[in-house]
């Protein structure tokens, strides 16, 4: 009997989002008011250019916090926390899935930028402070 290698992950990245990231941000990236903003906002993808995912690394590793106003809805207070439950090969194929559907860009999320931001650490301002202004 022979044995076959088991592929690394058999989700999807859509399935990764769902299982990791929509409690918060809702099936599809379509956001719940008040909690989690909506990531399905290709205007907002493309408006960061080549740094939309330095943006993202900097958010999945360093969680997202303080007063973001978005498409009219206001999130005060609530906390994204590092996302901390998956692999990093989970994260460059949820990154990749965020920036390319949702966000309708030609961006791909890499291991070396997930390594830089933790790193760096991004604070909360940092990230805020790269936010384009088209929300």
């Amino acid at each position: 009997m022979a044995l076959l290698p088991l592929p690394v992950s058999a989700e999807t990245p859509e399935e990764l989002f769902e299982i990791h990231c929509a409690a918060c941000h809702n099936t599809g990236g379509i956001g719940n008011p008040g909690l989690a903003p909506p990531l399905n906002r290709p205007v907002f993808w493309q408006a960061l250019g080549d740094t939309a995912p330095e943006y993202l690394a900097g958010v999945v590793i360093s969680g997202m916090a303080g007063k973001l106003d978005i498409q009219g809805q206001m999130y005060i207070g609530l906390i994204m926390p590092p996302v901390a439950s998956t692999t990093d090969e989970e994260l460059v194929e949820i990154g990749t899935w965020v920036l390319q559907t949702l966000g309708e860009t030609e961006a791909v999320m890499i291991q070396e930028l997930l390594e830089a931001a933790r790193e760096t650490r991004p604070t909360h301002a940092d990230l805020r402070a790269m936010r384009p202004a088209v929300d």
